[in-house]
Parts: C-alpha cells; sequence; structure tokens
C-alpha cells in the first residue's frame, strides 16, 4: 500500500472496536482524510494522547480503499491542554473542527487548513472574546468554500447599497426591491460588524457598540447553518448555555469530541 505523510489537525474520534479509533484529520496537503488508529485507546498505545481533537501532528499513513491507517504521528501542537481548561474556548473550539468537518472535501485546502489552525491558536492565547474568533472564522471558511456573504450590493439583483435588510436565504444584504417577506432588518453597523469579522479587522471591530456586534454573531450562526445544510450540534450546545449565561457574550471584553486573536487568523497561522 502506497504511503503518505502531512501535517494535520485531529477534527474528531470514534471508537473502533475495543482499542482502535477513526481518526477524522484535516491535512494541509490532502484536505479531509479519515484514518483508523491501532491499538490507540490502550495505555501502552505509541501514539500516547497525539491522536485527540485539536492536536496538529506530523502524521504518516497508509492509504486504503475506504479508510486509511496511522502508523506514525508527531506533536506539532497541543491546543487541547488549554482549550479544556476553559469552558468558552473549549465551546467554540468544538464549533470550529465540526463545521470544518462539514466543509472541507478530501482535495488539496491549506487555506481552510490555515484557518482552523490560526482560530485555534487564537483561541488557545485567549487575547479575544471566543465569539468573535468563532465568527470571524466561520465566516472566511464559508467564503474560501464559495459561500462568502453578499454585504455591499444586493445579493439577488446587484444593485449598489447600502441596504437595510439581511435574506440568509438569498446569502446577504438585499435592496427593498429584493426583500422577500420576514427578512431581518440590518444597521449600517451590525453590516459593519459583518465586514470586519469577514476581514479579520479586530481594531475597526473593536469601534462597535455591543448590539450590532450581538447581531452580527446571530447572522454568522443562522447563516452557517444555512449553508452546511445541517445544524451543527457543537453550535446548538454552544447557544443552549449561552441562553444559561455559562458563556460570555458575544464580544465581551477581551481577556479573555469523542463519539460511539489579535493578529488576523492568517497572520497567526
Amino acid at each position: 500500500m502506497p504511503t503518505y505523510r502531512d501535517e494535520a489537525v485531529v477534527l474528531r474520534t470514534q471508537r473502533l472496536g475495543e482499542a482502535d479509533r477513526i481518526v477524522t484529520l484535516l491535512g494541509k496537503e490532502r484536505g479531509k482524510v479519515r484514518a483508523v488508529a491501532r491499538g490507540v485507546r490502550r495505555t501502552s498505545s505509541k501514539f500516547g494522547a497525539r491522536l485527540e481533537p485539536f492536536m496538529v501532528v506530523d502524521v504518516q499513513c497508509y492509504a486504503g480503499r475506504n479508510l486509511d491507517t496511522v502508523t506514525q504521528a508527531v506533536t506539532l501542537a497541543a491546543y487541547g491542554r488549554d482549550l479544556v481548561d476553559d469552558y468558552s474556548r473549549y465551546s467554540a473550539a468544538s464549533v470550529i473542527v465540526e463545521a470544518a468537518e462539514r466543509i472541507a472535501e478530501a482535495e488539496p485546502s491549506p487555506q481552510q487548513y490555515t484557518l482552523v489552525i490560526g482560530a485555534l491558536r487564537a483561541l488557545t492565547i485567549g487575547a479575544r472574546a471566543s465569539q468573535d474568533i468563532l465568527d470571524s472564522y466561520l465566516l472566511r471558511a464559508l467564503s474560501l468554500a464559495g459561500w462568502a456573504p453578499a454585504l455591499d450590493d444586493c445579493a439577488r439583483c446587484g444593485a449598489p447599497g447600502p441596504h437595510e435588510r439581511f435574506s440568509v436565504q438569498l446569502g446577504g444584504v438585499v435592496c427593498a426591491r429584493c426583500t422577500p417577506a420576514g427578512v431581518m432588518r440590518v444597521d449600517a453597523a451590525t453590516v459593519g460588524a459583518l465586514r470586519a469579522l469577514l476581514s479579520g479587522n479586530w481594531a475597526t471591530l473593536d469601534t462597535l457598540e455591543a448590539p450590532p456586534r450581538a447581531r452580527a454573531s446571530g447572522i454568522v450562526s443562522a447563516y452557517s447553518q444555512q449553508y452546511l445544510e445541517k445544524r451543527l450540534r457543537s453550535m446548538q450546545v454552544l447557544e443552549h448555555d449561552r441562553l444559561l449565561g455559562r458563556l460570555e457574550p458575544p464580544s465581551a471584553a477581551a481577556s479573555v469530541r469523542e463519539e460511539a486573536v489579535e493578529p488576523s487568523i492568517e497572520e497567526k497561522a
């Protein structure tokens, strides 16, 4: 069987039998890969904790017909150690890796990889509110995948803005003539917050008041779920916890999964 080597981040793990796991990786060169890590759940495993979610590894695999097989993994970064100690950061990171798995394909995607690594690193540093980092990641990852929201011209007819309504279904701001029933109104500050999140412009985002930033965060959540076609389970948990007051509100003052930023995201990667 042919072997390959790649730099990858662990997105998810699943139990397989008594001692093995299926590991979902996002590789810098190969895109999304699913591989079996044999014996990884044994205490004597050569992999140790290297194949846990949020770990970045130099991985070597055998290519298989349906699943590849991990033969070697060397830790490059262990973001999970810091993330699990802060529930807000951990919740945001869980959404990021679930979204990355949904967005990524089994083909090279260095930019998507860079976004994930940059977002996890920014969360680990904790210099900004977790929600800011998450919202910026989601908008930028969706844009790279071809689902960039229209924030200037009308998403339907292309009429130049500014416009005062946002349609998740149509993909951005819409003019009065193209507005379907039930579409939300947005003010200039909310659209400005969306632009700042999309570009990773923290300086501009920090000039805006909390209400438009919170509205922008709500739009990002709805927009992400629309274009990922299925509600992210980790996002449901995050939103439920925020309602219960367990998490910081969107853009709060900076300082801060196994189954059966001061610089922009790219600059920090």
